[in-house]
């Protein structure tokens, strides 16, 4: 090969780990910030380990989440332990639609 054919080669390699590897990730990265950015006091959220439970206050990196029917569970976690996020108005403007 020559010196041309392996720059195309290097080249063609790189790209492939690009848009494999680093793209998606990027992504997934913008979707989880937009997330946590739209968290508000009242959404039922889930817990990366697993738990469901009501926001019931908010700092800038830390919530206080309410877990259950006992209002005496409340644990403060980090925002960034959310996974998914519940809005109250979403599920009833969907319901409208159907």
């Amino acid at each position: 090969m020559s010196v041309i054919g392996w720059v195309i080669y290097i080249i063609a390699i790189v790209a492939m780990f690009y848009f494999i590897g680093i793209k998606p990730s990027q992504k997934e990265r913008k979707k989880q910030e937009a997330l946590l950015a739209s968290v508000a006091v009242g959404d039922t959220v889930l817990t990366t380990s697993g738990f469901y439970g009501v926001i019931i206050d908010m700092t800038d990196d830390t919530v206080i989440v309410e877990f259950g029917n006992n209002k005496n569970c409340r644990i403060p976690m980090q925002k960034a332990a959310i996974a998914q996020l519940e809005k109250p108005t979403m599920a009833v403007k969907s319901d409208d639609k159907k």
